[in-house]
């Protein structure tokens, strides 16, 4: 009766939309069919629930004409009606970094607009909106008020077009233009799962364009059974009921995990980002509100999801006045560093929000939508314990300054509650001494040392690195099997003529000092350490490790490879630093021997209530037990060194992975799960020269699922090969290449 009255509406009004059927494929559980000019698709949910999505243009602009829900035999609960879709893009302009250009006039290379052209897109310290800029940190300064623009979309549309994508329905409004970018609106519905898509999908010509999007609906109705909830930052359920004043602005919810949940007429409508690949690389995790509500005219309100125009520092912390005088600055250094989403010309911009409708409570929807990210928890799995790497949390001075070695870290329970059982740190990174050679920084190493060991548990290993950034070209990272002393200079010739590699100095043991990437590789060698490069082709490493490929220390089974962390993002790749990341992953391994991808933070301090899951990629090193601190992580080392691990945003894991057979009969095999409707699988190998890839499509799967890959594969004159999935929403994992013989 509902739906006879929206198509007896739109009739009468004269509105309408002619929809393209082509290529659109009926099946069980994905309909889509045209009424009076109105397009109705419904889709089977999760526990048989069904779902139903209604669309209509008017003047020109497309239109939700209702949203609702049932449950098996019940009845639909609407969740809203006359919906507009709304989207509105800020963009600047996006400039190379200084920190970028340092290590490249290090090496020679001369900054022509080519090389600009080529790196910006990979520039961190870049803050487009930030005018007019701290002198510095980006090329080309100061930033001008008129290179920012805000635009909302407007609409153009006349039809639309229905495509059926394996398990999943595609609707599809050409005829968007926002600010400077053109393209179309599109919704997408997947069997199996209550999940609706809406997103921009468009282009720019202009150059240098950096972004950030606001998406949503607007045009619910206020009621007295109308109200938006969220949990805040400390879990608190909270709420609004539409009784204030009309809002001026979004209103941006520290909601934990990104999560807002309307609650109307005994059913519930989640809004949420990808909960990944929405999120571009800081220093800290903050939440910086990335949902919304907005209360308008007319007794109407609108919610949806948002990234604001600047970052918010760190909370400054310190016991004396030098520490928290530095802290201070470290926190006001966090606004230059916010540098939305690259938007290459001509590349096609994927903007999502996520819908998630339910016929039951909001308490029931929070808990089903956060089983997609495992409840935001890196999910046990047997056989695997997850680690971490690259904190700057200066825990040697944190304790040190509290003069208390028991006063628990603010980043420790972040960890376990993300369900981390190894954690590598990185002190001696702007903090302490690390260029001293003598007693100041080994006693710091003694602290730093000790406070790993004080909170290392049964399940949970704190292992003590450095990023010293001395003698191998850019910024790398150490990692050695037990807690060992030593000391590094970045200038050789400041190193006394007399200085030992070795010497036993009581109460340390055995010391080492190094001044050479001759003595690091030596030392790595001789401690059976590891070094990998971290940001690699970016920030301080920009140039690395291509400048170093022919070197010893890069040839050496020492040198790990290369980090991998959400840097940069460009919204129309398919993958996680696609080009910066995987581009290098398989680079090195045509270069030399087995090199892999390390999943890094690389991100400063952290309180319970930061939003820290959507920022961080992990490693499942296959371990059946942490190993205790007093007896060294030599089995951490060696799982890494044989690539006995891959890397995952979580949503996607791996449970095995082989090659089995022999020649031309070979199969790769590998069991696969996932939360999210997956995208594809791809198989990536190479011949010592060119890559070559086997797409898998995934689109006829639904949520919630695993499988068993079998998949052909011809070892004959391969060098190595690899295997990754990725999912609908961005999120994915990747094995480690194995190299044939």
């Amino acid at each position: 009766m509902l739906f006879g009255s929206v198509l007896c509406a739109a009739i009468a009004t004269g509105q309408g939309i002619h929809c393209g059927l082509s290529g659109y494929k009926p099946m069980d559980g994905l309909k889509a069919q045209m009424h009076g000019g109105v397009l109705e698709v419904i889709w089977l949910g999760e526990r048989k629930e069904t779902l139903r999505a209604t669309f209509n243009v008017v003047g020109g602009k497309p239109m939700v004409e209702e949203l609702s829900a049932k449950k098996a035999g019940g009845k639909w609960t609407v969740l809203g009606q006359k919906l507009s879709p709304e989207f509105e893009i800020t963009s600047g302009v996006r400039r190379l970094s200084e920190q970028q250009m340092a290590p490249m006039r290090e090496l020679g290379i001369k900054i022509t607009p080519e090389v600009i052209e080529k790196e910006k897109w990979n520039a961190f310290w870049d803050a487009p909106l930030m005018v007019p800029g701290r002198n510095g940190t980006n090329l080309d300064l100061p930033r001008k008020p008129e290179e920012i623009r805000k635009s909302w979309a407007e609409y153009k549309v006349s039809a639309c077009e229905v495509k059926t994508d394996g398990a999943r329905l595609e609707v599809s409004f050409p005829g968007l233009n926002v600010g400077v970018f053109s393209g179309g609106l599109q919704y997408t519905v997947y069997r199996g799962t209550n999940l609706l898509r809406q997103e921009i999908i468009a282009k720019t010509t202009e150059p240098s364009v950096a972004y950030k999007y606001v998406g949503g609906l607007k045009g619910f109705s206020t009621g007295d059974n109308t109200r938006v909830v969220w949990r805040d930052s400390s879990r608190g359920w909270q709420q609004y009921e539409f009784g204030g004043p009309v809002n001026q602005q979004p209103v941006g919810l520290v909601a934990r995990n990104r999560l807002g949940i309307l609650e109307i007429n005994g059913g519930s409508l989640a809004f949420m980002p990808p909960s990944h690949k929405f999120f571009w690389s800081r220093e800290i995790e903050t939440n910086l509100g990335y949902v919304y509500y907005r209360k308008d005219e007319g007794e109407h309100f609108s919610i949806g999801v948002r990234q604001p125009d600047k970052e918010i520092g760190a909370k400054p912390w310190g016991i004396s006045d030098e520490v928290w005088t530095r802290r201070v600055g470290e926190a006001r250094g966090h606004l230059n560093n916010f540098a939305l989403y690259n938007a290459p010309p001509g590349t096609m911009q994927r903007m999502p929000v996520y819908f998630y409708l339910s016929p039951t409570d909001s308490r029931t929807t929070q808990q089903q939508v956060m089983a997609f990210t495992h409840d935001d928890v890196y999910k046990p799995i047997p056989g695997f314990k997850v680690m971490v790497s690259h904190f700057h949390f200066h825990f040697n001075e944190q304790i040190t300054d509290a003069k208390n070695i028991d006063a628990q870290p603010s980043w420790l329970p972040v960890f376990r509650d993300l369900g981390i059982n190894i954690a590598i740190l990185a002190d001696f990174h702007g903090d302490s001494h690390p260029s001293d050679t003598g007693k100041v920084r080994l006693d710091e190493q003694k602290v730093y040392f000790d406070g790993c060991q004080r909170y290392s548990d049964k399940d949970f290993l704190l292992i003590p690195g450095e990023e010293p950034d001395a003698n191998f070209g850019g910024h790398y990272l150490f990692m050695f099997p037990k807690p060992l002393f030593f000391t590094h200079l970045k200038r050789p010739e400041l190193t006394p003529a007399a200085q030992q590699f070795t010497e036993s100095l009581a109460p340390y043991g055995k010391v080492y000092h190094t001044s050479t990437a001759k003595q690091e590789l030596d030392l790595l060698n001789m401690e059976k350490g590891l070094v990998w490069q971290t940001h690699p082709r970016t920030k301080g490493s920009t140039g690395y490790p291509d400048a170093t490929r022919n070197r010893d220390f890069f040839q050496s089974d020492r040198f790990l490879g290369g980090s991998f962390q959400s840097l940069p993002v460009d919204l129309s790749q398919k993958r996680i630093c696609e080009e910066r990341c995987l581009g290098l992953l398989d680079d090195m391994n045509n270069w030399a021997g087995p090199k892999y991808l390390l999943a890094e933070g690389d991100t400063y301090m952290k309180y319970p209530d930061d939003e820290t899951y959507p920022l961080l990629d992990v490693n499942y090193v296959k371990m059946d037990k942490v190993p205790k601190f007093d007896s060294g992580w030599t089995p951490v080392v060696e799982a890494l060194r044989a690539g006995d691990y891959f890397v995952t945003t979580g949503e996607v894991t791996f449970r095995n992975w082989a090659i089995e057979g022999s020649g031309a009969k070979s199969v790769y095999a590998a069991e696969a799960e996932w939360t999210f409707p997956p995208e594809f699988a791809e198989l990536v190998w190479s011949d010592g020269n060119k890559v070559d890839r086997q797409l898998i499509s995934l689109t006829d799967k639904g949520p919630f699922l695993s499988h068993k890959f079998r998949i052909p594969f011809d070892v004959k004159g391969k060098k190595w090969v690899r295997f990754a999935v990725w999912d609908s929403a961005g999120n994915g994992a990747f094995t480690q290449p194995v190299h044939l013989k």
